[in-house]
């Protein structure tokens, strides 16, 4: 049963690599070029074509911007005139990314904001995507695809499958004006790591000095690194970009153990130690089980005096005459696990400490109870995060 538990602990508990030297990373996959970046589109529109799974036509701003629609189109509609329920207000999204060149196609998120069922088979109508700064950056239009579907009855009742009230179309807008960044003439570049730490930023910059001889990497912060270009570079600047991005770089990291106990999940990362510890622990379990009993009377019984009370025998209550009695029942249980002190040695790599808590033989659940406190005790050195 604890070799059992152990094999479940060491699944559950590491996300680990064998103690030595830091793997080393691409400076891409860790870290990012400073104003380099997506940009957020938002924009407002119709979703017409549904079968009878739009706003309620009573929806003031859903009857409103269709009649506003068909007026524009040369219909003179009044507002009592609309009774359709084909028709749903959206909220429609999307990334601009770096560099995109008007006509370039990009996806966008379709979200209702009225009281719509579903979008299934909907078609969004041309709906302009804004910038921050109100500038129409994109235009959106095309079939919506919500991967799934609903279904109901007249009594109410119905099934659903996935979220219909938001969907997605594929290529769905075309980029209709650029932003203005001239990359060529960069002289300095800003690299940020995701993960900010001071020996990784500075292996990340000594990396850089070491490849690129045009190249000044100066360190920033535990974040930054500013590369600047000497005046001997007269090569191509997405080039250097290029290489820089493709150097490999050994990370670091702290030692840090991340505990989810909603999930029993433990994580510990590679630097975690523990000192040794002397670790006893046992599971206590309380049972309450309430029943009630039934007492029936004989048969043919005379009914009790008006008045009298029940008569007690032996603890048991009895049904007097030909009255029935319930009658509550409780059996409280406790159980307590009884183990020995374990004593956990010094843990010199992750493989080790694992081993030493798998020796507890308790619970991932439980584990966490244990790490915290052997983390008040003092003996974990790493930083405890709970989630």
């Amino acid at each position: 049963m604890r070799e059992e538990i152990g094999k479940g602990l060491v699944v559950l508990i590491t996300l680990a690599v064998f103690a030595g030297t830091a793997e080393a990373a691409r400076i891409k996959d860790i870290a990012s070029i400073g104003g380099v970046r997506d940009n957020q589109l938002i924009g407002y529109g119709l979703v017409v074509g549904l079968n009878g799974t739009g706003d309620n036509i009573k929806n003031g701003f859903t009857k409103e911007s269709l009649a506003n629609l068909l007026n524009r189109h040369g219909l003179a509609m009044k507002d009592k005139d609309l009774k359709s329920n084909n028709v749903a207000s959206v909220i429609v999204t999307a990334k601009l990314p770096p560099f995109a060149k008007i006509g370039t196609k990009i996806d966008v998120a379709v979200s209702s904001i009225g009281d719509a069922k579903s979008l299934q088979g909907g078609t969004l109508l041309m709906t302009p995507l804004k910038g921050s700064d109100g500038e129409v950056y994109a235009v959106s239009q095309g079939a919506v695809a919500i991967g799934g579907f609903t279904a109901g009855g007249a009594a109410g009742g119905g099934i659903t499958k996935n979220h219909t009230t938001v969907g997605r179309i594929a290529n769905g807008a075309f980029i209709e004006k650029e932003l203005k960044h001239d990359f060529s003439k960069i002289r300095n570049l800003l690299v940020n790591l995701y993960q900010p730490d001071f020996t990784t930023s500075t292996r990340l910059a000594s990396a850089i000095n070491t490849s690129i001889k045009d190249a000044d990497a100066r360190l920033i912060d535990s974040t930054s690194i500013m590369i600047a270009l000497k005046e001997s570079f007269s090569g191509d600047i997405v080039r250097l970009v290029s290489m820089v991005e493709n150097l490999d770089v050994p990370v670091d990291s702290a030692a840090v153990v991340v505990m989810n106990e909603k999930t029993g999940t433990v994580v510990m990362g590679e630097k975690v130690r523990i000192s040794t510890v002397a670790i006893a622990h046992g599971n206590l379990s309380i049972e309450i089980k309430e029943e009630k009993k039934v007492s029936q009377p004989m048969p043919f019984a005379p009914q009790p005096p008006i008045g009298s009370a029940p008569a007690a025998s032996g603890g048991t209550v009895v049904a007097p005459g030909g009255q029935t009695v319930v009658t509550p029942e409780t059996k409280v249980a406790v159980q307590e696990d009884k183990r020995q002190i374990v004593v956990v040695p010094m843990g010199i790599t992750i493989q080790e400490v694992v081993r030493a808590l798998n020796a507890i033989g308790v619970s991932p659940r439980d584990l966490i109870t244990i790490i915290q406190a052997i983390k008040a005790a003092g003996a974990l050195q790493a930083d405890l995060k709970i989630i």
